[in-house]
């Protein structure tokens, strides 16, 4: 396992699990494994047990609930009932920081109210993917003994349920969000201003993801700016920032740690969870992925950002 030392804790995800119809300049997949849950819950999953929390509809294909067992993801928490599976079609251009949304059905997700089974209500570590900002309120009441929340939001959500949004960022421990939402949010140009503002709101750890130029966590005693992998061949972006956050907080889970020093380290694993995701279309770099391929690249991390005198 990466992570040796600690009392591995198990990660609860609660999220959209879907089927996406995605074409970049370098080929089109349809109705392939999508949602922001499933991205990251198969991120966390290379670093300690997953609980998932989702719902799909009667179409959801056996082999994408074969692909979640096989990396140990739990899924008492899915629900299974009659409808089509949430379903999103977009496109990118050359410029993969920015998805082009063609059609988005919700279907079943549409109705889709979180319940937690009792055997995770003890979860000590939660991830609160971009669903609905009241969803994730309710997520909460239902994990009174977490240690650890992360919540990402987007900005839909952000335009609709401004006050929601604000009242999860307040009570969770750690948010996601990226550079146009968090200016969104914030009503600002400049992040660090928008960092601390976040802050200053309730949570400890503000992440916020800058696509292709890495991301910025801001503390209340220090910030870390981590940059992305460089890589020759990105074909599909979809995800990547869903799989950060599972890289990010799979490791702290796994560590048991939530020191500065140890934050730092997850939001670096975090940026190769992400780096391997979009290597190729859906989750299918993440199937063949192997323990070893992540503690390379997080060497050639490490590496890469060091600064010698």
């Amino acid at each position: 396992m990466i992570v040796r030392n600690g009392e591995r804790q198990p990660v609860l995800v609660v999220g959209s699990i879907g089927l996406d119809t995605i074409e970049t300049p370098f080929g089109v997949e349809r109705d392939v494994l999508g949602g922001a849950a499933s991205y990251a819950s198969t991120s966390a999953s290379f670093f300690t047990k997953v609980r998932l929390v989702g719902v799909v509809g009667y179409d959801f294909p056996e082999e994408h609930m074969q692909f979640f067992r096989q990396h140990g993801i739990d899924l008492d928490g899915v629900q299974k009932v009659p409808g089509k599976t949430f379903r999103w079609n977009g496109y990118y251009e050359y410029d993969m920081n920015q998805a082009h949304t063609l059609a988005t059905h919700l279907n079943v997700f549409e109705h889709f109210q979180p319940t937690i089974p009792a055997a995770y209500c003890e979860s000590a570590f939660v991830f609160l993917a971009n669903i609905d900002p009241e969803l994730q309120l309710r997520v909460l009441d239902q994990v009174p003994a977490r240690s650890f929340s992360l919540a990402d939001t987007m900005n839909f959500w952000i335009t609709s349920k401004r006050e929601k949004v604000l009242e999860v960022v307040r009570r969770v421990d750690a948010i996601t969000i990226n550079d146009a939402e968090a200016r969104q949010l914030c009503d600002t140009a400049s992040l660090v201003v928008a960092g601390r503002q976040l802050l200053a709101m309730g949570p400890r750890v503000v992440i916020i993801k800058k696509g292709e130029h890495g991301a910025v966590m801001f503390t209340e005693s220090d910030y870390f700016v981590a940059p992305s992998f460089p890589l020759e061949d990105v074909l599909d972006p979809t995800g990547a920032g869903d799989t950060f956050a599972g890289g990010v907080i799979g490791y702290l889970a796994a560590s048991n740690d939530l020191s500065e020093a140890n934050l730092r380290k997850a939001v670096l694993y975090g940026s190769v969870m992400a780096s391997y995701s979009v290597e190729e279309f859906s989750l299918k770099r993440m199937a063949r992925l192997e323990q070893g391929e992540i503690i390379m690249r997080y060497a050639e991390m490490r590496k890469i950002t060091a600064v010698t005198e």
